[in-house]
């Protein structure tokens, strides 16, 4: 665990430092281009009781460059016209700065946390949401291919054509939005609900991009491999039940696969189900990356206004590039402490198997 700690700590270190020295370097070289860029035309940029703005002024600029520098008349109407453009782009770059120019004041700063605050929120509740619709999702298709029999309320009459018809309809329709992206999901209703809400945020995140169902796929290979290994049959042997029906005796119940935190006393659905679960650990640093990346999408994609990655978006549209760095770190950031949690419940858990 050291060792992973040590790691984990070597790339924040590595990344904070890149990210800072590239800010560094863009703004030295930005800095750096417009001094080469104003050098030819310093001299005539603070001419006292000079209107750049008047006609009769800039018509006389050129004709005392005409005087002053015989015998290069193409080359002062170049200078000329550089100079009036110089000062018309600084008028317009002061109208514009005011409006979209900001810095890591206490007061941005303050804002940039509490936004940070509402994504954390965001991320912990669809992330928790999503790791509770996976175990759930997958131990029901566990039990459903485990067990002949299905549901009463899942089974339909064998005559009902209709009815078949229109399961099958239903169940395209889901899998159309459980796979979509998350944007056109929100497009597609976003005349009758407000898209700007935290709890839309959290359920458009939770159902979109694919999240649920890839991660319950994955879930359940872990359930099918752990219930063809050895152990099973030494839990068997030890009077444990394998009677996968729901509700029935000597069964799983509906209530133990609804709960949030998952055990099944009495059937050999419990160390299957902790042995799936101790595997799934390293899957949630891969799954915490996915949904972060979905939250940037659907922030930015939908103009989610007040939100991080939206407010990422729109500093690096006005190149204020230092607001942008840390907004980054900020995500870097909490994906790399979901690692950390997730190499640590890991190892937690590995030393309770072992011991």
């Amino acid at each position: 665990m050291r060792k992973k700690i040590l790691e984990h700590c070597l790339s924040l270190f590595f990344v904070s430092c890149t990210l800072i020295g590239a800010f560094l370097f863009l703004q030295g070289k930005k800095s750096a281009l417009e001094e080469r860029r104003i050098a030819a035309i310093r001299g005539f940029l603070d001419v006292p009781s000079f209107d750049y703005a008047d006609p009769f002024h800039r018509a006389l600029l050129k004709d005392v460059m005409n005087v002053f520098f015989q015998g290069r008349r193409d080359k002062n109407e170049a200078l000329a016209r550089a100079v009036i453009e110089h000062k018309e782009n600084e008028f317009i770059g002061r109208l514009y700065q005011t409006r979209v120019s900001q810095s890591l004041t206490k007061a941005k700063a303050a804002e940039l946390l509490w936004m940070y605050a509402k994504f954390l929120l965001v991320y912990l509740l669809v992330l928790l949401l999503t790791l509770y619709g996976v175990q759930t999702l997958a131990v029901f298709r566990f039990i459903r291919k485990k067990d002949a029999l299905r549901p009463a309320f899942i089974d339909l009459p064998a005559g009902s054509r209709a009815l078949r018809i229109l399961k099958s309809a239903a169940a395209f329709l889901l899998s159309l939005v459980l796979f979509s992206p998350a944007y056109v999901t929100a497009y597609s209703i976003r005349t009758d609900f407000n898209t700007d809400t935290l709890f839309f945020m959290v359920l458009l995140a939770v159902v979109s991009n694919g999240l649920l169902v890839n991660y319950a796929n994955k879930f359940y290979a872990f359930l099918v491999s752990e219930s063809r290994k050895g152990y099973v049959e030494t839990a068997l042997a030890k009077n444990l039940s394998g009677l996968y029906s729901l509700n029935a005796p000597g069964g799983v119940a509906l209530a133990d696969v609804l709960r949030p935190f998952k055990r099944f006393p009495g059937h050999v659905l419990d160390p299957v189900f902790s042995n799936a679960r101790f595997q799934y650990f390293s899957t949630l640093k891969e799954q915490a990356s996915f949904l972060i990346t979905g939250l940037i999408i659907i922030e930015m994609a939908l103009n989610i206004h007040g939100y991080l990655n939206y407010e990422m978006l729109r500093q690096l549209l006005y190149k204020n590039y230092s607001i942008v760095i840390v907004i980054i770190l900020c995500i870097f950031y909490t994906v790399k402490l979901t690692e950390i949690t997730a190499d640590f419940m890991i190892h937690r858990e590995a030393k309770r198997y072992g011991n």
